[in-house]
């Protein structure tokens, strides 16, 4: 049943229905148990299932219910994908043959015609194998078309196999960057990449497709939100947004691409402290957006209001960020956290915990939807919530919960001071008094002066304020400003 859950966590809310749709079209029977357990699974409802969809315990039954569903959901996402990314590819291959029945036919006129159809749209997607069989075809008639240079057409084909070869030799160091980040997950990602494109005789310049660039920044991006270390990446993230600048005006079919890193590059200058700069990358997404296909828009329009509430909070607009969150769709796991964060900075512990309790998922399902970091902020803020409104009694389990789910994974990355922390706010929990201590201050600053304030986290600076708010009894979002600015 985890593979269900795994992929309808990848799986938009009209994707889900329309599944449900394809359900009912392939069920035969009224009894069928698959749309019964499907709403299961959706409400989150894990126990005891086989009782619920029989009345009885009913183990195979149910893990034959659970495999067919499975199937069937793997089919339907099969069935969608190859509708939506195949369809052109499918729609040029049918030119193509079209072509090659015309000038067996010795319809060489309207065979001519369509092959160069074929081609202009080949070239749009980048379709790099039907180019290939695009050229074969128009070396093999070049004879019969002046406007078909034999030179010409042998030069297309040879830049084209050499666009193809690179194009595999980036999916492989794209791999291979991947595989060793699981291996040395604490290694800098500058110097896997660097080494990767050594081993592989590339160079990071205009060269590359907007695709490799965007995979670059992807995996960049996420390799330092495992590390908790934005500062050290940025200069690399900078030098690939560079090359993606030199590459001149965006053509339309790359616009996703283009998006998706000035996305990234706002989300790393905002988590270098760099908010003027960040605002700036946002403000240019919008134009970029107005420019593009409206398709785009529910891709990153949720995303870029987190980030600009969050640059907001950050400058001193904390009730403009809330504004903005609030008027974001719930549905959307960034804004929630989000906005708790800012609610919990203006004492608004009773609204941001209102918020917290609508989120009803199990750790598990959120870690899949949204990933291991996500889940652990959320956890920590919980923590902190508890403690702000007195709810001691789930605290010590929250706080022995965090310990058994955590410590191997922060140790693994080598990210004890989450530990450190957690145990400081147990400090704090079970005698109050302490932090106004010189040996409790000597603690917090040990662990929080470890790499200096310029090239800390955002994030993490936020959690060591709450600690430091309650050393000097100030309000917790002046104190928090005050060690984010630097």
């Amino acid at each position: 049943m985890n593979t269900i859950f795994e992929i309808l966590a990848v799986l938009s809310s009209k994707e889900k229905n329309d599944f449900k749709a394809y359900l009912r079209k392939r069920n035969q029977r009224s009894d069928t148990k698959n749309l019964e357990l499907l709403r299961y699974i959706e409400a989150g409802i894990t126990e005891d299932l086989d009782l619920k969809l029989y009345g009885k315990p009913s183990k195979a039954a149910f893990h034959a219910l659970c495999k067919r569903l499975q199937d069937v959901l793997i089919d339907f996402v099969a069935s969608k994908g190859f509708e939506q990314e195949s369809s052109q590819e499918l729609e040029i291959l049918k030119l193509v043959l079209a072509s090659r029945i015309f000038l067996e036919q010795k319809l060489y006129k309207i065979g001519f015609k369509t092959l160069n159809r074929a081609e202009i749209k080949a070239e749009q997607i980048d379709g790099y194998s039907i180019l290939n069989e695009i050229y074969h075809t128009k070396i093999q008639y070049s004879h019969l078309n002046e406007d078909w240079v034999l030179v010409d057409l042998v030069g297309k084909y040879e830049r084209n196999k050499s666009l193809s070869h690179q194009d595999f030799q980036l999916n492989m160091v794209y791999t291979s960057i991947k595989s060793a980040i699981k291996q040395h997950p604490v290694k800098p990602i500058h110097e896997l990449v660097t080494q990767t494109f050594s081993e592989f005789q590339l160079k990071l310049n205009e060269d590359l497709t907007y695709k490799s660039l965007y995979q670059l920044m992807v995996i960049t991006a996420t390799s330092a939100k495992l590390q908790n270390d934005f500062y050290t990446v940025t200069p690399f993230m900078m030098e690939v947004f560079e090359v993606l600048q030199q590459k001149g005006e965006v053509p339309e079919k790359y616009r996703y691409y283009h998006l998706s890193m000035l996305y990234l590059m706002a989300s790393t200058e905002f988590r270098n402290k760099r908010f003027k700069a960040s605002s700036q990358l946002i403000d240019e997404m919008e134009k970029a957006l107005e420019d593009s296909r409206k398709e785009y828009s529910p891709v990153f329009s949720n995303k870029m209001a987190v980030l600009r509430a969050l640059n907001e909070v950050y400058t001193g607009n904390p009730f403009e960020a809330i504004t903005i969150l609030e008027n974001t769709p719930e549905t959307d796991l960034n804004k929630m956290l989000v906005l708790i964060m800012c609610l919990f900075q203006q004492n608004m512990f009773s609204e941001a915990y209102g918020y917290f309790k609508k989120m009803t998922r199990s750790d598990d399902w959120y870690e899949k939807k949204m990933g291991w970091t996500w889940v652990l902020k959320r956890n920590i803020i919980e923590i902190l919530l508890l403690i702000e409104l007195d709810k001691l009694d789930m605290v010590l389990n929250r706080l022995q919960r965090f310990r058994r789910k955590f410590t191997r994974k922060l140790k693994s990355i080598e990210e004890n001071r989450v530990l450190t922390f957690m145990d400081l706010v147990k400090t704090y929990y079970e005698n109050p008094q302490l932090v106004r201590t010189k040996a409790f201050e000597d603690r917090v600053e040990a662990s929080f002066k470890r790499i200096g304030r310029v090239q800390e986290d955002i994030f993490v600076m936020s959690f060591y304020a709450w600690l430091r708010s309650k050393m000097e009894d100030r309000n917790l979002y002046d104190v928090t400003l005050d060690m984010v600015v630097v």
